[in-house]
């Protein structure tokens, strides 16, 4: 709780103050650490989960039996043994890659119980010093979710580490790694409801084969078009449907699937020898190969399985893969294929073929349904990639919405939402054919697939320090599955593979270069601030004048005084009395508890009222409207200088006075009173800022006597403070051109003159994403050189 209070260190600074209260508290935060690991649940409870992981989780890889059979054979099938090669190839890619690969190792690389790409490398970076953006802080590591270790210099998980903090190419290689499973990912989310819908509105010409391919397509893109249009209601609305509908269809698909072996041919059984997959690669060689296109749609949905872990704990993910989504999926697939060994010329249409006459309506409204909860699943986890992308300065600053008070992952991107929305009907009306987005759709899972094997290698030994065995094993086992179905997708790209590669080229490069950009700003802020002599000497060099109210001057520096400071008053000589410097920056956690969101110090001596204030968010945090965010870093102010009087004329020891104790005492119980949430993150600390005597109930008396020779100038302080509070908060915001160096090559010019500035030109500005309201806001314009 005490490290909002934390007095940071400021090299030239003779006026900071030493204490730093975490250090005593060193058994406090190790217990708090413990509160943010996984929870114990029931038994029953865990059940419950796992039913609803049902609708969230599995949609994706639930609805590949539409389809999969369809793209690995388009044509009429000539042996009966292709069709059980193909069956064991699907069974032993489902028991390696969802099973073992993500159900029981890859889960387990969760941050908090957030998946996907950048949820591994936040947790990396927070064990490695591998992030680009060089803003980190040493109290950062002190925080209760900030979780790491110390490694033993000659271990060598440690030489891994050295390895990869020593060039900023690997930093940059790895992120770029990052960056692409991220942008194949995004992909995934436009090409899964297109090959989902399309495949499940195909029933229609299944029942009616007078009816066209065309108005099978306009079917889907009116599907589609409703779909994107209620994403703005969120999740929470319409998630209580996605359970039973998923459900039902998994056990209709085993049950049709149990009933097809019966019926038309059990000996397609013996596909679970593995046998059956050499005898198949040996029979059709070159054919075989590539028709592992087809056969690794069944995998497809297993990287949104961990993208979407959110709010689950990983055992009922694991109970509700493994009891129900495995051996549904079995059955559906087994019964495919003994429907095709007795129809061969069907396979094209298979799943829908081989339901029951009886049933084939329900069961096309029922796949429908399924293939609209599967979309949902990758929209959504596409608005979560977007927004990790964000929170590490990796995509332009657009509109979030979080729709549900509860859950802080289940968050609208609008601006995405239509982006998605357009190239999402135009894959499905430009293609019309599952075939042709099915090849899409491989190259980008298998991508996806690929980038977290690789990121799983560092994880394994840096986090878990696993053995170079073990580590070696996964990645073998990962890539033997994996490989094969990459090599093959190469020959797809002519076919339609190429649709996941333009669209994650251009989000690559708009991430790429957005950061690229944000990284060089940062640095030049960096080397271009001034020092806290300057500041030291404001008074004699400038007739500075100080007008009342509070000036937030945001920065992106945890230290020292940024130049957009000096570059406005050297051109308006005349500062507000009290001056915060403001960062608001993302630190790679999933969240910051909000006892612990800003910390505090003062620059300069007393009577120039200067402050720094950090508030630190985790990916998933809510930066909360302005008046809010104001009263928050307004309450932390006046709630250090409180502390900087009590815990004068002290010193950090082994020995603490009763004061000291007290005094920590207090912050703890004052915190765990004052912070009162809804889930949302918009906690109020309504007891504060209302004059000096509402900070009277902070203090216990008996603290207040032990400081009683500072009393006077402390409640002076705060009654400006809280003066400068009525007199009104001015926002001052830096309104920054970023131009490349005449020198620069034509790539760079171009990245940095016509890219970067139509992106910062499009999207929302800094006062929009800090909330900031126009009659406070002041803009100061300044020019970088990169």
């Amino acid at each position: 709780m005490a490290s909002m209070l934390v007095n940071e260190e400021d090299k030239g600074s003779m006026w900071d103050l030493d204490h730093n209260l975490d250090q005593p508290m060193d058994e406090e935060a190790g217990r708090l650490k413990n509160m943010y690991q996984e929870k114990k649940h029931s038994a029953i409870l865990v059940l419950r989960l796992a039913f609803q992981s049902l609708g969230v989780v599995f949609g994706d890889l639930g609805t590949s039996p539409l389809y999969v059979f369809h793209n690995t054979f388009p044509s009429r099938v000539q042996d009966s043994e292709d069709v059980v090669g193909a069956l064991s190839l699907i069974i032993y890619s489902l028991m390696l890659i969802p099973l073992l690969k993500y159900i029981f190792v890859v889960l387990r690389a969760n941050d908090n119980g957030q998946g996907g790409t950048f949820a591994l490398y936040s947790l990396l970076c927070r064990y490695a010093k591998v992030i680009t953006i060089p803003n980190q802080h040493r109290t950062d590591k002190k925080l209760t979710t900030y979780s790491c270790h110390t490694y033993n210099e000659s271990s060598f998980a440690a030489k891994i580490k050295n390895w990869l903090e020593a060039s900023s190419f690997r930093k940059n290689a790895l992120l770029i790694l990052v960056l692409i499973g991220a942008c194949m990912a995004i992909g995934d989310g436009i090409l899964t409801p297109a090959i989902s819908v399309l495949s499940a509105s195909g029933g229609i010409k299944v029942e009616d084969p007078k009816i066209s391919k065309d108005v099978n397509t306009i079917v889907a893109v009116v599907i589609l078009v409703g779909l994107f249009s209620i994403q703005h209601y969120g999740t929470n609305k319409v998630g209580w449907l996605f359970a039973p509908i998923v459900f039902l269809w998994f056990l209709l698909i085993g049950t049709i699937g149990a009933l097809n072996i019966w019926k038309y041919d059990s000996s397609v059984l013996k596909a679970y020898n593995p046998v059956c997959i050499y005898q198949y690669f040996r029979r059709g060689k070159c054919n075989s190969w590539t028709s592992l296109g087809g056969i690794m749609l069944s995998i497809t949905g297993t990287e949104a399985l961990f993208a979407d872990l959110c709010h689950f704990p990983v055992l009922s993910v694991q109970i509700a893969f493994t009891l129900v989504v495995l051996p549904c999926l079995l059955l559906a697939y087994t019964g495919q294929a003994a429907y095709i060994v007795s129809n061969k010329g069907q396979a094209f249409d298979s799943f829908y073929r081989s339901i029951p006459d009886g049933i084939y309506w329900p069961m096309f409204i029922i796949a429908t349904a399924a293939a609209i909860v599967a979309s949902q699943a990758t929209i959504s986890a596409t608005f979560s990639i977007i927004k990790q992308a964000l929170a590490l300065g990796c995509f332009p600053m657009v509109k979030v919405v979080h729709t549900s008070k509860s859950f802080l992952g289940q968050i609208y991107i609008p601006d995405i939402n239509w982006v998605l929305m357009v190239l999402c009907i135009a894959v499905t009306a430009g293609f019309k054919n599952q075939s042709t987005i099915g090849n899409a759709y491989g190259t980008a899972v298998v991508t996806v697939m690929l980038v977290t094997t690789f990121l799983m290698i560092p994880i394994m030994l840096l986090v878990w320090r696993s053995h170079w065995i073990l580590v070696l094993v996964f990645t073998t086992l990962s890539l033997l599955v994996e490989l094969p179905y990459f090599s093959a997708m190469l020959f797809k790209i002519g076919q339609g593979g190429w649709v996941p590669l333009v669209i994650a080229a251009a989000f690559l490069a708009i991430m790429y270069v957005w950061h690229y950009v944000t990284a060089k700003r940062f640095e030049i802020e960096l080397h271009s601030k001034v020092s806290v002599a300057w500041i030291l000497g404001l008074g004699p060099c400038l007739d500075l004048v100080r007008v009342p109210g509070i000036g937030f001057v945001y920065t992106e520096l945890t230290s020292g005084v940024p130049h957009i400071f000096s570059h406005f008053i050297t051109n308006l000589p005349a500062i507000h009395s009290v001056v915060v410097f403001v960062c608001v920056k993302c630190l790679p956690v999933y969240s910051v508890p909000m006892e612990e969101r800003v910390i505090v110090k003062r620059i300069g001596p007393k009577n120039f009222h200067m402050f720094r204030c950090v508030a630190r968010y985790g990916y998933k945090d809510l930066h909360a409207k302005d008046d809010y965010f104001e009263k928050l870093l307004i309450d932390s102010i006046a709630l250090f200088i409180r502390l900087e009087s009590m815990m004068d004329g002290y010193s950090d020891s082994d020995e603490y006075s009763l004061c000291e104790q007290q005094a920590r005492k207090c912050m703890k119980e004052s915190f765990d009173s004052l912070v009162t949430g809804d889930g949302s993150g918009q906690t109020l600390f309504s007891t504060l800022g209302h004059g000096s005597s509402s900070f009277d109930s902070i203090i216990p008396s008996q603290s207040t006597q032990c400081c009683s020779m500072n009393q006077t100038t402390t409640e002076d302080e705060l009654e400006l403070l809280n003066q400068c509070k009525e007199a009104g908060v001015v926002h001052i915001l830096g309104n920054t051109v970023v131009r490349a160096r005449r020198d620069s090559g034509i790539v760079k010019r171009i990245a940095v003159n016509y890219m970067y500035d139509f992106l910062r030109r499009i999207c929302r500005e800094n006062s929009v994403m800090f909330n900031v309201p126009h009659e406070s806001l002041l803009n100061v314009g300044q020019i970088f050189y990169v």
